[in-house]
């Protein structure tokens, strides 16, 4: 069963998944040190974790309404994006995305062979069109020029949202958002090389809207992936409110 869910995370699940997934997911009864000592029997490992974002000195902004401080208790309240790009033997890709601090959803994505404006906004208008935010969340953001232009910030406040950036060429002020794609870049973008745009393309949806929303188990969820993290907050709200 150990094989079958290591399998299944793609190969990249540690002992910790490994474990949530046996006993939330398949309802098991088994000790974490058990599955880590038949993991190592087996030669069974997950991907190893990315390095430390290391701090870097900067300016802080008069725009910064994060100040690092990601946790949320509800939907939509903050929003961090950025972009990644990766090469395949046509060229570079690039990714532009927005995540929810609170369930670490990816709730807006967009892919392109340009780096420019457009791709930033058509991901932010994905999340709009998916998540229709109440007025008075957080769009937070770096220094980038597609984050700064008029465009992407008219999107913004025309949704009622406010924007945020970070401190200039700190890593750590947009840190959930550089964990997601440092989560990516191991546990897909570097496990091949890539030959057309198209196919790095359909493998990158299919890891943010298969995989990364609704498989892959989060520690900071207490292991639930993010729709399974917000399905159980709603649940827990009306149970309340009842």
């Amino acid at each position: 069963m150990i094989r079958e869910v290591h399998v299944a995370s793609r190969g990249t699940y540690g002992h910790r998944r490994v474990h949530a997934e046996l006993t939330l997911g398949m309802g098991i009864t088994v000790c974490e040190r058990t599955v880590w000592l038949l993991m190592n029997q087996a030669g069974i490992h997950g991907l190893p974790g990315s390095a430390r974002v290391k701090q870097l000195r900067g300016v802080a902004t008069a725009g910064d309404l994060v100040n690092r401080k990601f946790h949320r208790l509800k939907p939509n309240e903050l929003w961090v994006t950025d972009i990644t790009q990766h090469r395949t033997r046509e060229g570079w890709l690039y990714c532009a995305a927005v995540l929810d601090a609170f369930s670490r959803r990816i709730v807006g994505w967009s892919i392109d062979s340009k780096q420019d404006s457009t791709l930033v906004v058509n991901a932010l208008d994905m999340a709009i069109r998916n998540r229709r935010p109440e007025p008075g969340g957080i769009v937070h953001a770096d220094h980038g020029t597609q984050f700064t232009s008029w465009v992407f910030g008219e999107k913004i406040r025309s949704a009622g949202l406010l924007p945020s950036f970070g401190t200039i060429g700190d890593g750590l002020d947009n840190a959930m958002m550089e964990s997601f794609w440092s989560s990516m870049q191991i546990e897909l973008l570097n496990r091949q090389r890539w030959k057309t745009r198209l196919e790095l393309a359909n493998a990158i949806f299919d890891y943010i809207e298969i995989f990364h929303n609704r498989r892959r188990r989060h520690s900071a969820l207490g292991y639930l992936t993010p729709i399974e993290y917000e399905l159980r907050s709603d649940h827990d709200t009306i149970t309340a409110a009842s």
